[in-house]
């Protein structure tokens, strides 16, 4: 059983790791090699998630079944047991399967037709979230001839989810004030990529090649593939089953000031009556969408929120003031508390930071 000494030494390690201001990558496996003195585990899957829609995205992973990634992607976003939108809510943030099924696995689907091949004994699962949005999920695996994860374990990992939460909060704003200075690149062209229900890529459009490239991170992506795609194609089935009715979309940053907007849609029943495909949809970030996860990243008031939406639909300070029933001072006071929040000294870099640059040329 782990100290009360160890636990404490390891959030402490954990909190230093949110100070060093590190990207998300760096930051999440400086926390999984202090998880380890701790809890131990033999695999681990770890996705971001969009705070808006909590749909996954920039996954790190090591698990047996990489072959099978489709198949794992479609059972998790299908399987309601322990799922990441579900966990923020449980009496304990960190559930592991045994638990959750009443030590009976096979009454998930996951483990039932995936993950019992591999010999997994038990999954233990993990959300970080806070009044913000969703910010990612963690879960542990145990492979054949280990232990399932104890009650203690479990609170171990529990007891630090609120601070990896406002630390992947802190990395996702961080990514915001990354390619501010006027040179980022907008303006990709739109691409299509059909998929079947099983996940497999039927056709895509050749603007599909240069997205693909900034978002896959990993080095060797399956099939050319990155996960977020799979990713909001799960979802839209995950709501077609009635499992989850968030919006099968998310907006991550791909780096150099570009952000990726991905929205999955089935598209029109055949005549034949077939499955008709899943269509996923990959642009540039819409400024509404982007400013949505903006306002969650630095975890802005209420009435930051109203000012900054007001002020990116072209009011001044007078039609501020008028619209939010405030004075103008305490309009010049918000803007001072976002511009400390958000790192900037003016209204037009808060707003260039926030609506990217899709919103300069009217998109």
């Amino acid at each position: 059983m782990t100290s009360e000494w160890a636990l404490r030494r390891c959030l402490d390690r954990v909190a230093a790791l949110g100070d060093a201001h590190l990207e998300s990558h760096l930051y999440r496996a400086g926390v999984l090699g202090e998880l380890r003195a701790v809890v131990s585990f033999d695999g681990w899957v770890w996705p971001l998630a969009d705070p808006v829609t909590t749909v996954g995205i920039a996954p790190m992973a090591q698990v047996p079944g990489v072959p099978e990634l489709p198949l794992l992607i479609a059972l998790r976003y299908r399987t309601l047991i322990n799922r990441w939108t579900v966990l923020p809510t449980h009496p304990s943030r960190a559930v592991s399967l045994q638990k959750a099924t009443g030590n009976e696995p096979g009454r998930s689907e996951m483990w039932k037709e995936l993950l019992e091949r591999y010999g997994v004994v038990d999954v233990l699962s993990v959300a970080f979230a806070d009044k913000w949005g969703l910010w990612g999920w963690l879960e542990l695996w145990r492979g054949p001839g280990d232990s399932d994860f104890s009650d203690a374990e479990a609170h171990c990992v529990e007891s630090m989810a609120g601070l990896i939460a406002t630390g992947l909060r802190e990395c996702s704003a961080r990514e915001f004030q990354l390619g501010v200075t006027g040179d980022a690149v907008s303006g990709h062209r739109q691409a299509v990529l059909v998929l079947a229900d099983d996940l497999s890529v039927i056709s895509q459009t050749e603007s599909a090649v240069s997205w693909l490239e900034l978002l896959q991170r990993a080095p060797q992506p399956y099939q050319g593939i990155p996960a977020e795609v799979l990713n909001v194609a799960a979802q839209l089935m995950a709501v077609e089953r009635g499992v989850d009715a968030h919006p099968s979309r998310s907006c991550r940053h791909v780096g150099q000031g570009i952000w990726a907007g991905l929205s999955a849609a089935r598209m029109t029943t055949t005549a034949s009556g077939a499955t008709a495909p899943i269509t996923v949809t990959i642009q540039d970030c819409l400024p509404a969408e982007r400013l949505a996860v903006f306002e969650r990243s630095f975890a802005l008031s209420p009435r930051e929120c109203q000012l900054l939406e007001r002020s990116a639909a072209g009011l001044d300070t007078a039609g501020l003031a008028g619209h939010l029933g405030i004075s103008r001072y305490t309009v010049q006071d918000i803007f001072k508390a976002l511009f400390g929040k958000c790192g900037v000294q003016s209204r037009g870099a808060l707003l260039a930071m926030a609506l990217g640059p899709l919103a300069a040329t009217g998109t």
